[in-house]
């Protein structure tokens, strides 16, 4: 009966030991990649302090294929009349969680620094106006988040762009494109005119 126990106790010691060293090796990995994201934030941000300056030509290089999301839903849509703001047929009451967090996040990338972005939403009042309706009209599990930020952009206030970009990245399990900071109003007149 006792080498029964033992074995049980040395299977379950070894089991912990494994399991351990997984869960080490992936936070020293993923602390590893937070550290990098941040020393080549800090870089980017020495350089700017060293004088670089920026231009459209360094956001063709950095954003290949910037695009405004809507433009073409428009253009091939047939019945404008039931599009809303972002171009898709869904109303209010149907729009989906994971289609709200979507254009929150894309809107952002309007004002955002980020390694990676795959198009953008142009910000309006309307679009503003439009997901407040949605999210107060739905039950969401994060809805207060989500109102908080979209009522500081209805203010004007875009000075935590960044940090909300992330908030909804996290949420949706973002590993690509933490954004690292906020643009400049030139910056953003760049990104935007080099989608149009």
């Amino acid at each position: 009966m006792w080498n029964k126990i033992y074995k049980w106790t040395l299977g379950l010691l070894i089991l912990l030991a494994v399991g351990g060293g997984i869960y080490f090796a992936t936070y020293i990995m993923m602390d590893t990649t937070d550290n990098s994201k941040s020393a080549q934030a800090e870089n980017d941000d020495d350089n700017e302090e060293e004088g670089e300056t920026f231009s459209p030509k360094n956001v063709e290089e950095d954003e290949k294929e910037v695009k405004e999301l809507s433009e073409e839903k428009f253009e091939e849509s047939t019945d404008n009349e039931n599009l809303n703001p972002f171009g898709d047929q869904e109303l209010a009451e149907n729009v989906d969680e994971k289609l709200v967090q979507d254009y929150i996040h894309q809107m952002s990338h309007q004002k955002v620094r980020a390694e990676e972005k795959w198009g953008f939403y142009r910000i309006t009042e309307e679009r503003i106006n439009w997901v407040i309706e949605v999210v107060k009209a739905n039950n969401y599990n994060h809805g207060d988040q989500y109102l908080d930020i979209l009522n500081q952009w209805k203010e004007g206030n875009f000075s935590n762009i960044d940090v909300h970009h992330n908030i909804i990245w996290e949420l949706q399990g973002g590993n690509v494109g933490r954004a690292t900071g906020v643009l400049s109003e030139e910056e953003e007149k760049a990104y935007i005119e080099s989608a149009e």
